[in-house]
């Protein structure tokens, strides 16, 4: 367990969040994996099909990880107040509450699968194989809701080395569990998805072992599961869905996009699945001290150390925005070595498309380290609705975006829909936090 409430933030936030960094590159160099066994062992068509659907998977599973990041922030803040039974009732309502969640979403998901993949625009050539691999992942959701739970909580109460081995774990049987099922069993894109419920579920049972072992705080009994409370049901809800809507909101703008991109040939698909695989791992210093910041700000919350939040804002907005310029130096060095890497492709098409969008989208990305940070430091203060608010506009403007840019300008309306976007859902958030009380205080 770690303590967010005492110490220099220079140093607690870089040591809490190197495990988060390095849980997170081992799941998005898993995924890069798994496109590249993909593309070499299945074809640019099964490519292409994993990667018209990518963005509806990243939907879902963006919403889970939300739900149990927003839960999350209440456990934070109990553990800052130490308060170690409203903790425990809480882990227990996270369960329940996203459980039920969850299976509402997988049916309704499975049962409108059909005209969801026809509202993407996926091809009928690319229909059948894409059906077969999300159906799959959609079927898994629980799994992943439970799983993202118990991670978050024992991020929530300061340990991110526990979470990092058991991804660690998990990566390495998807890895294993993709190559046996697509190179020995011959199932196609339905033994990569398979691989990875299975690889979740082994990492489910991992994650909950050591957590009873580990931690005496988080074993619950009967009584955590029985008379909860309606305040903390509420605030769980709100922490919850909040965060859970904003990744949605976020994931269902680039679903637009995505509309309109699998309308351009399986080179632009396979380019833009690429290119976004890239900008995960470019973007990942942006998501590691997002979290940071929302486990910060509600532990010292839940503490009353409010002058430490604005101090800790600063130092996470100073490093990820020394870690922008490492991005921009990458896209114009080896970008196009890294799209060969990721596709195994040595298509111009595919290659050039790829690398345009890096060289021009990373010159911006200093806004959405920005956004990142303000976003998930308002979630862990309790303000839930200016985060929301700047996701609705990233969404709207992506929809608007790729409904007057894309069937002008092709690919390049992509290119250049993004940092648009960036540049108009920063605005609420700088009003906020100019106007918001505990950002006032004076740092401690």
């Amino acid at each position: 367990m770690k303590d967010l409430t005492k110490g220099r933030p220079e140093k607690l936030l870089l040591s809490f969040s190197l495990p988060i960094f390095f849980g997170n590159l081992l799941q998005l160099t898993y995924s890069l994996v798994d496109t590249r066994i993909v593309g070499s062992y299945l074809g640019k068509h099964a490519l292409a099909a994993v990667g018209a659907t990518s963005t509806m998977s990243g939907l879902l599973i963006g919403f889970l990880m939300g739900l149990a990041n927003g839960f999350a922030i209440i456990q934070a803040q109990c553990f800052g107040a130490k308060d170690m039974r409203r903790l425990r009732k809480s882990l227990a309502a996270s369960f329940v509450l996203g459980g039920g969640i969850t299976l509402v979403l997988t049916v309704l998901g499975l049962v409108f699968l059909n005209p969801i993949l026809r509202f993407l625009n996926i091809s009928e050539q690319l229909m059948g194989t894409a059906r077969e691999y999300i159906f799959i992942i959609m079927a898994g959701m629980i799994v992943t809701l439970l799983y993202d739970v118990c991670a978050a909580v024992m991020r929530a109460i300061g340990d991110t080395i526990t979470p990092l081995i058991i991804l660690a774990i998990s990566v390495v049987l998807n890895i294993v569990g993709d190559m046996f099922f697509i190179c020995v069993l011959k199932t196609g894109v339905r033994g990569a998805a398979i691989a990875t419920v299975l690889a979740q579920l082994i990492a489910l049972i991992v994650c909950i072992i050591f957590m009873l072992k580990k931690y005496d705080i988080l074993r619950l009994q009967r009584e955590d599961f029985t008379f909860m409370e309606k305040n903390m049901i509420g605030e769980m809800l709100n922490s919850g869905l909040s965060m859970g809507f904003m990744s949605s909101l976020v994931n269902i703008g680039s679903l637009s996009l995505q509309t309109a991109i699998n309308k351009l040939g399986e080179d632009i698909i396979v380019a833009h699945t690429a290119a976004r695989k890239i900008s995960e791992i470019f973007m990942i210093m942006f998501s590691v001290f997002g979290q940071a910041m929302a486990t910060y700000c509600g532990q010292n919350l839940g503490a009353g150390e409010i002058g430490r939040i604005k101090k800790g804002i600063k130092v996470a907005i100073v490093y990820t925005c020394i870690w922008c310029t490492f991005t921009i130096i990458a896209s114009y060095t080896i970008g196009s070595w890294l799209v060969h890497l990721v596709t195994g492709s040595k298509n111009t098409v595919i290659i050039e498309n790829a690398t345009n969008y890096l060289k021009f989208d990373t010159l911006f990305y200093y806004v959405t380290a920005f956004i990142c940070i303000i976003r998930n430091a308002l979630q862990g203060i309790g303000d839930h609705i200016t985060p929301l608010v700047s996701s609705s506009l990233e969404m709207i403007g992506k929809i608007v975006l790729a409904w007057l840019l894309v069937p002008c300008l092709g690919y390049t309306g992509v290119i250049l829909s993004e940092p648009i976007v960036w540049f108009i859902m920063v605005i609420p958030l700088i009003v906020q936090i100019l106007r918001t009380p505990v950002l006032k205080v004076k740092e401690g």
